[in-house]
């Protein structure tokens, strides 16, 4: 395990893992652990991540789309796609940072969905439980990155909030990734490109 050098960081300090590997249905990968306070992020990366642009992909945790296979969301397919590019691309990572629900954790999700049941779409019930539209942070981020000595990205991101929230590192690409709207998530894909200005 090492320290974190978290001088320049607005985190908490951080513990580092080993690097483990990670055989998957997408591929062979390497793991490593972030503990930051409470919260534990995992990077799910390739071998090689010495490219010159990695494409990565910024996950929040989505335990009921990413685990339960809920259909009222595209996370599980987002995850999955990005694993599969990432995966084919040969260089690059998925960071994967526990902020359930925007940031609004577990119990305020289902409530979220409770009001879903009822007509809020995903932002309004998030203001109806008294948080913002997203309240996810992302400056763990630049640590993460900082630590595999990663310099410039391509982005796998359809969210702009990613796009100026993500510091200390070059953006260079945009890389869509799409999934096809279904009877259960096609309102809540609506609102997030209506309402969230996500770039479908």
């Amino acid at each position: 395990m090492q320290p974190s050098k978290r001088e320049g960081f607005n985190i908490l300090p951080i513990e580092v893992s080993n690097t483990a590997n990670l055989p998957s249905r997408f591929g062979d990968f390497l793991i490593q652990a972030f503990k930051e306070g409470e919260k534990e992020h995992l990077a799910i990366r390739t071998k090689n991540i010495d490219c010159d642009t990695p494409l990565v992909r910024v996950h929040s945790e989505c335990l009921t789309g990413d685990a339960l296979g809920s259909l009222r969301c595209d996370c599980r397919d987002q995850l999955g796609k990005a694993l599969d590019m990432i995966n084919k691309e040969g260089c690059g990572m998925v960071l994967y940072l526990r902020q359930e629900g925007r940031g609004i954790g577990l119990l305020n999700k289902v409530n979220a969905y409770k009001l879903q049941d009822e007509g809020f779409d995903t932002y309004a019930a998030n203001h109806q439980l008294g948080f913002d539209s997203d309240e996810r942070n992302f400056d763990i981020v630049e640590y993460m990155l900082s630590y595999y000595g990663v310099k410039k990205i391509r982005l796998l991101t359809n969210n702009p909030i990613k796009l100026t929230s993500i510091k200390g590192v070059e953006i260079v690409e945009r890389v869509p990734i799409i999934s096809e709207p279904g009877e259960y998530n096609k309102n809540y894909l609506k609102a997030k490109k209506e309402r969230g200005g996500h770039l479908f």
